[in-house]
């Protein structure tokens, strides 16, 4: 008998008792309905994207644009793309160092593309003899051993 059982009394903890297990009667079978057909949920419709990524094919789209109001000279474009738009880009070779992320390859690509934009626009104005920027320079001998060049 411990110090706690003299001061506070001991209770006696009966045990209880193990029900008798019934046997159970066997149920009366029930007619079963025929289960209803699931309802098909409406399929996700893929975007664009994901129908690519899903077919292996490339993909790649300008999401934003924004322009700088005070200067339209400075903007910037936001760009999306999936896995197999990067690994075409790194066979192309884009990529450069070994640390190079997906965005700065996309990015090397972008600049490409909008470098060989600039440049066909300025071959098509030099091909274009009234657009063409033509200076004639004319020079005229002043004597003494001077030419005036304008």
């Amino acid at each position: 008998m411990g110090i706690l059982d003299r001061l506070f009394g001991k209770k006696e903890v009966k045990e209880p008792e193990p029900a008798p297990n019934p046997v159970s009667e066997p149920k009366p079978d029930k007619e079963k309905k025929p289960r209803k057909p699931r309802a098909k949920k409406p399929s996700k419709e893929l975007s664009p994207k994901e129908l690519a990524t899903q077919n292996g094919e490339p993909y790649v789209n300008i999401l934003k644009m924004e322009l700088d109001p005070n200067d339209v000279n400075n903007g910037a474009f936001e760009l999306d793309w999936n896995d197999k738009f990067v690994l075409n880009l790194i066979r192309a070779g884009y990529k450069i160092r070994k640390e190079d992320t997906e965005q700065q390859i996309v990015d090397r690509w972008f600049q490409t593309v909008c470098r060989n934009i600039a440049l066909e626009i300025y071959e098509q104005q030099q091909a274009d003899p009234d657009k063409r920027d033509v200076r004639v320079i004319r020079s005229r001998d002043l004597g003494d051993g001077r030419t005036e060049v304008s």
